[in-house]
C-alpha cells in the first residue's frame, strides 16, 4: 500500500466558484464568521493575500481543539488554493500533509475538488479520513454563508 497516500472528494456549491476562491484566497480570515468549525484564523508570516504567507488556524474536530500551521499557495487562473502543512497536531499523525482546493464556476454554482496528499510515518497508521470529512463539511458551511449573504 505505502506510506504515501490521497483522498479526493467532489463539493457540490450553490454559491458562485468565484466568491468561494475569494473567500479562501485573500479572505481567509473571515472564516470564523462563515463556521463554526473554526475558532481563529490568524496571520503567522506574509500577509493575507500573498502566496506563501504562513497562518494559523484553530478549529474543532471530533470534539477536539487542534491548530494548523499551512504555507498558502495560488493559482488565480485556474483557481487552486495549495495549503502546504508546516506545523500543528495534524503533522504530528502524519510526515506530509497537504490539501488542494480547486475550484471550478457552472453555470449555476460551483465545484469544489478537494484532494488531501499525506505521508503516513507508518504503515499501519489511518489515512487522514476525518480531516477528508471535516474540510468537506468546512465547504459546504462556507457556502451556505456565501448563499445566504448574496
Amino acid at each position: 500500500m505505502g506510506l504515501a497516500g490521497k483522498l479526493e472528494v467532489d463539493v457540490e456549491l450553490k454559491a458562485s466558484g468565484d466568491e468561494f476562491y475569494k473567500i479562501f484566497s485573500n479572505q481567509v480570515h473571515q472564516m470564523p464568521t462563515a463556521s463554526s468549525r473554526i475558532q481563529a484564523v490568524d496571520l503567522h508570516e506574509g500577509d493575507w493575500e500573498t502566496p506563501g504567507s504562513i497562518k494559523l488556524w484553530k478549529y474543532t474536530i471530533d470534539g477536539k481543539t487542534e491548530v494548523f500551521k499551512e504555507r498558502v499557495h495560488f493559482d488565480d487562473k485556474d483557481k487552486c488554493i495549495i495549503m502546504d502543512g508546516v506545523g500543528g497536531h495534524v503533522l504530528e499523525k502524519f510526515k506530509k500533509y497537504k490539501g488542494i482546493f480547486q475550484v471550478i464556476n457552472k453555470d449555476e454554482g460551483g465545484l469544489v475538488k478537494l484532494t488531501l496528499e499525506y505521508e503516513k510515518h507508518k504503515e499501519a497508521d489511518e489515512p487522514p479520513s476525518q480531516y477528508l470529512d471535516f474540510v468537506a463539511a468546512l465547504i459546504r458551511d462556507i457556502d451556505e454563508h456565501l448563499v445566504k449573504a448574496a
